[in-house]
């Protein structure tokens, strides 16, 4: 059985349309994105139309893909700059009003056994609610995640919400492969799992892009918030000024 898993596509259509093609050479079995196919990309139309017609793919609900399902958190919070709300306001917009009820039906979690190899996928650790994530701990060691994860029983764990990779070993396995669309170099971060006989092979794959287009359609479309996401999400990549707080 061999799975490929992904995260955080966030609107990056050339680093997605990549990553498929690489998947697709691979002869994946199976396709996991672990949340966040929308906002901060310029292409959430066109990311979520692929994605949802992509054979094999499994879709795990993020917070940006809650907040166009079931509405942005109100009153305005106070995290949440005016810039960010503009930019949120724009991305669902641009997606057609029937698309709520389809993510509405994404999960938060999905478990299964493959070759006896228990795997979890999610976005990242869920509050008691299930439909809500505990805060991002940056720099995480092992047992941060244990914390983070403590409700889910598996061999394996695969997430996402923080952008930057990660691959420790507490309680579980617990990977980030990196957010596909959000990175400080035009490169497409996604891995590839082989199960067989109760035991698997785990490989990170990095992928370059070319990411012209993008930046492009970020100033064609008039992108809400796109010079602080250039710092934030991009590592300052067309963007003049050194790099800012990360944008999850």
């Amino acid at each position: 059985m061999k799975i490929a898993v992904l995260t955080d596509v966030h609107g990056n259509l050339p680093a997605l349309q990549v990553a498929l093609r690489a998947i697709r050479r691979e002869g994946a079995d199976a396709i996991f994105h672990t949340g966040d196919a929308i906002g901060i990309g310029p292409f959430p139309a066109e990311c979520l139309e692929l994605l949802l017609s992509t054979s094999g793919m499994n879709l795990i609900c993020g917070n940006h893909d809650a907040w166009f399902s079931t509405g942005l958190p109100e009153p305005q919070p106070p995290w949440m700059s005016d810039g960010e709300l503009k930019h949120h306001q724009w991305v669902h917009s641009c997606l057609d009003p029937s698309l709520r009820y389809t993510v509405r039906e994404w999960p938060y979690l999905i478990q299964d056994v493959y070759e006896g190899v228990r795997i979890s996928f999610l976005h990242y650790g869920l509050t008691e609610s299930q439909i809500d994530f505990r805060p991002i701990v940056h720099n995480p060691r092992p047992v941060d995640l244990d914390k983070v994860f403590a409700d889910i029983n598996s061999d394996l764990i695969f997430y996402g919400h923080k952008h930057s990779p990660s691959d420790l070993v507490g309680r579980a396995r617990y990977v980030n492969p990196g957010s596909l669309g959000c990175h400080s170099e035009p490169i497409a971060r996604f891995a590839i799992l082989e199960c067989e006989g109760r035991s698997y092979e785990l490989k990170m794959r990095h992928v370059p892009y070319d990411d012209s287009t993008l930046f492009q359609q970020f100033e064609r479309r008039n992108v809400p918030d796109r010079h602080f996401i250039y710092k934030a999400a991009f590592g300052g990549r067309n963007a003049p000024s050194r790099p800012g707080p990360e944008f999850d």
